[in-house]
């Protein structure tokens, strides 16, 4: 078994008495990269600090390329440690020019080694040598992320840690730049820690994904392994869109008003709270008096160019429930449809929250 290049043991920060990262493991493979995704003050961007040197941990060990660089007794400098950070507007130093923001990064060569090599970063980044005598100001935000990120790569970091870095960006150009970004370090080969609270970031380029809130890791894996397989309602509604619905298991299949549905892993039988994922489901039209379990009513139906995203009632006691299809010729309003499940469920040992007025499930 090859040794992780960033190894996170039982890490843990406090201020002030309140507990912000609680006893974390993380692993990180070389030449992977790993988003830790969670809402604002989860404890991320601490995270962060803690492996880049900026903060102390309380507990717990931060280990970088088989060398311990964090521990309540010792601290390897920030300079010392081999990473490149970049932060979330870029830290472009405005008074100098774009070659002067790389050249920091790169130390005891020639002036000449250091024009060439920040043009060579230049083009890494996919921008002409020539901005090298521009001013920041002068660049959009795309533009300056770019220069940042070429600034650290300057170090050649065995670790790339980055700090919401897209968050500043408007919505096209940020899915471009971050498209461009994940290619550039998986060419580089190098290791890289993203923290954001942009789910479809962390789903979308990386290769290991660590779902964190209230300090703590609720799933960590494959994009597809927690997206699917969430451990719990939490993370499985911050992830995407959800359906959930009680239900009843037994030996491993969920009784639902949708019918008898497959489970993933090994739920306990009892009640619980499916939950499936709304791409998961598709409606089709049928006649008015078809009866039985999945049949349902379209209530509303919200066009979104490729998809459609219809609202339908199941009846009985159950919560309406949304469906995510092609938006070519969906079932109308107040069409009976029924409802055909792809694929199997996760289970959660919870009740979905009582509606007033309507009787508990059993």
């Amino acid at each position: 078994m090859t040794e992780a290049m960033v190894d996170i043991r039982g890490l843990a920060k406090s201020f002030n008495g309140h507990i912000v990262l609680d006893h974390i493991d993380l692993q990180m493979e070389r030449g992977t990269t790993t988003a830790v995704v969670g809402a604002s003050g989860c404890g991320k961007t601490t995270l962060l600090r803690l492996i880049a040197g900026f903060e102390t941990p309380g507990e717990g060990t931060v280990t970088i390329d088989g060398h311990e660089v964090a521990s309540p007794k010792r601290a390897v400098a920030p300079h010392r440690r081999n990473v490149g950070y970049v932060a979330q507007d870029g830290a472009l130093f405005p008074h100098l020019t774009v070659g002067q923001n790389i050249a920091y990064g790169i130390r005891g060569k020639g002036r000449d080694t250091v024009r060439r090599r920040v043009g060579e970063l230049l083009e890494t980044v996919s921008l002409n040598p020539s901005f090298a005598d521009r001013r920041p100001h002068q660049l959009s935000g795309g533009q300056q992320q770019r220069v940042a990120l070429a600034r650290a790569l300057a170090r050649q970091p065995v670790l790339m840690l980055l700090d919401e870095p897209f968050s500043a960006l408007d919505t096209g150009l940020r899915a471009s730049t971050r498209k461009v970004v994940a290619e550039l370090l998986a060419d580089a080969g190098v290791t890289t820690l993203l923290v954001t609270h942009d789910q479809e970031e962390a789903l979308s380029i990386a290769d290991q994904v660590a779902v964190m809130r209230d300090g703590r890791f609720t799933k960590v894996g494959t994009p597809q392994g927690v997206y699917r397989e969430p451990n719990d309602r939490f993370t499985a509604e911050f992830l995407g869109d959800c359906v959930l619905m009680a239900c009843r298991v037994d030996g491993g299949v969920a009784d639902s008003a949708l019918g008898r549905i497959p489970l993933r892993g090994n739920p306990s039988d009892g009640p619980g709270t499916l939950m499936l994922r709304p791409e998961q489901l598709d409606a089709t039209a049928v006649a008015d008096d078809d009866r039985g379990d999945g049949i349902a009513t379209v209530l509303a139906s919200e066009f979104r160019g490729h998809d459609v995203l219809l609202t339908v009632d199941l009846g009985a006691d159950a919560e309406p429930i949304t469906v995510r299809q092609h938006s070519v010729a969906p079932p109308a309003v107040d069409a009976k449809v029924r409802i055909h499940v792809i694929g199997s469920a996760v289970v959660f040992d919870e009740r979905p929250p009582h509606r007033p007025g309507t009787a508990p499930a059993s």
